[in-house]
């Protein structure tokens, strides 16, 4: 197993260096290779691969990239979806299904079922506000990335409309302010 884990977290590596360089050469092959390998939720979780297999997918202009990269995340993210239910239905102490679908979970405990907000043909962004600045601080872009994470949670980010990314990096970008300023340059929060 950790033979396994290192070779994917080496392939993080390199798809990494590839965002950085911003230069795609040879992504079609580690994809390959992160496709043709059987992946855990464990997997997935302790060598972050998919953060840096979406990076790519965000960076390329390549369309073969961009669509072996989403279909490698949304299978990754069945994972995930099927990992969350098991979860759910263990501590209602009920058995588990046999489907991983949501419906079928929800189907089960229809108290848990939460009103579907109304989804727009085209899902407009929120420009009101100049973009955030970037940042090479690793700690302020793993700041910025929990944020995101928790902006995305329950998915009520994508009927509003609302760009975490941009959203988490004002978010830091203020906390940051306010932390070094003090007080007064955060209004007495």
């Amino acid at each position: 197993m950790m033979g396994k884990e290192e070779e994917i977290a080496r392939i993080a590596r390199r798809l990494d260096k590839m965002v950085t360089r911003k230069s795609a050469e040879g992504a079609m092959d580690l994809l390959r290779e992160l496709k043709a390998m059987p992946i855990t939720l464990h997997l997935l979780q302790s060598t972050r691969v998919g953060m840096s297999v979406n990076a790519l997918r965000k960076q390329s202009s390549d369309e073969e990239v961009i669509a072996l990269a989403k279909s490698l995340i949304k299978s990754w993210k069945k994972l995930l979806d099927a990992s969350d239910a098991k979860t759910r239905n263990r501590g209602k102490g009920t058995p588990l299904p046999t489907s991983s679908s949501k419906d079928g979970s929800e189907a089960m405990d229809p108290s848990r079922k939460r009103p579907e907000l109304p989804r727009m043909l085209s899902t407009p962004r929120i420009t009101t506000f100049p973009p955030a600045p970037v940042t090479c601080d690793a700690v302020r872009n793993k700041c910025r990335e929990l944020l995101t994470t928790a902006l995305q949670t329950d998915h009520d980010h994508a009927a509003v409309g609302a760009d975490c990314e941009r959203l988490s990096a004002q978010i830091e970008e203020y906390i940051l302010c306010a932390g070094i300023l003090g007080p007064r340059a955060s209004g007495g929060l």
